[in-house]
């Protein structure tokens, strides 16, 4: 039996095992992230839509999804922030348990054309016996490409070792600025943790965000809320570099269970010349092997060409559109879907 809820708070008793679950599995699975992307990230029109799969009273898996267009569109629990979405599953929850949950999931998508859900693992253990009872269900998928997230495994590595690891100029720029960092009496590193210091590391933040080549936020606060749902997590990470006590970089990581990502960073385009956004990445990156241990460095949303400089293994996010053949929309979408592919198929190739 699949049920939709309109708040967290809604959510029945037995919720919570879900939680832990996807929690262990990434912060961006937990109540947390959730609560703030509901509260802070979700667009005009939307709502969110929180649908769970339970058999004989226990819930097995959840489904974070949000309305659109006031109810007219459905589509995954995701904004701009998101860098990983996935289904939360009962750690007891088989493949049987997993295709049936598919299955009544797409017939509750069947109530509208298309339903997108994106930020996937391609390889999520579970997501192809999910895919099954999607189809089971009647509906027609079409994969996509949504973003490269480029990532470097750490664990065990020491500062060193992930010097030696990065191309040679980055390295020498590090060793560069390090030493200078070292020398000039102007330059101050902040690391806030604690919820006591985060709004005051905020500020800096926004100040720092203010004056650098960032656009605005479509969400303002965003950022500061989850900043704060971070440190009472007792995973926030955020640094911020000073010259003559003004900020002049600031970046934020959220650190758990090892993996460290890093969701927002900005250094003040006036002070370019002292390289403050490379200098502040290093000594984050310094502190989260020699502190936290991380195991894993992340960097989120998108193939950026710096992010290659700083992490070297990048993985497929991806999507999928669940497609109501029964709806006119949804053989609309299917239509031009196959359009497309027809005309790329006999589009001439280059050396021909």
């Amino acid at each position: 039996m699949l049920t939709a809820f309109s708040s967290l708070d809604a959510l029945p008793d037995g919720c919570d095992v879900l939680f832990a679950a996807g929690g262990r599995h990434s912060f961006f699975c937990t109540g947390s992230w959730w609560r703030v992307s509901i509260e802070h990230a979700l667009p005009a029109g939307a709502a969110p839509c929180l649908a769970v799969y339970a058999e004989q009273g226990r819930p097995l898996v959840l489904f974070p999804l949000q309305t659109q267009d006031h109810g007219r569109g459905l589509k995954s629990l995701t904004s701009f922030y998101t860098c990983l979405w996935q289904p939360l599953i009962h750690p007891q929850a088989d493949a049987a348990v997993l295709w049936r949950a598919g299955q009544a999931f797409g017939r509750f998508c069947r109530g509208w054309p298309t339903v997108c859900v994106e930020a996937l693992d391609a390889d999520l253990p579970g997501l192809p016996a999910l895919l099954a009872g999607l189809r089971a269900a009647g509906l027609l998928l079409h994969r996509f490409d949504h973003f490269g997230n480029w990532h470097q495994k750490v664990a065990g590595w020491s500062w060193p070792d992930y010097l030696v690891s990065r191309p040679g100029p980055l390295r020498e720029t590090i060793r560069r600025k390090l030493r200078k960092n070292e020398r000039d009496a102007a330059l101050g590193f902040q690391l806030i943790t604690a919820p006591a210091d985060t709004e005051a590391g905020i500020a800096a933040y926004e100040d720092v965000y203010r004056r650098s080549w960032k656009e605005p936020e479509p969400f303002p606060r965003f950022n500061p809320a989850l900043m704060r749902a971070a440190a009472a997590a007792g995973a926030l990470r955020l640094g911020v570099l000073r010259h003559a006590g003004a900020p002049v970089a600031a970046q934020y990581w959220i650190v758990a269970n090892g993996h460290a990502a890093v969701l927002k960073l900005a250094h003040d385009e006036a002070l370019k010349a002292l390289s403050p956004g490379t200098l502040l990445t290093a000594l984050m990156i310094r502190h989260l092997l020699e502190q936290d241990r991380a195991i894993e460095l992340d960097f989120g949303r998108g193939d950026d060409p710096y992010k290659q400089l700083w992490v070297g293994e990048r993985r497929q996010r991806v999507g999928y559109v669940l497609m109501n053949p029964r709806r006119a929309g949804g053989l609309l979408y299917l239509g031009r879907h196959l359009l497309g592919r027809m005309r790329r198929a006999l589009r001439p190739s280059r050396g021909g």
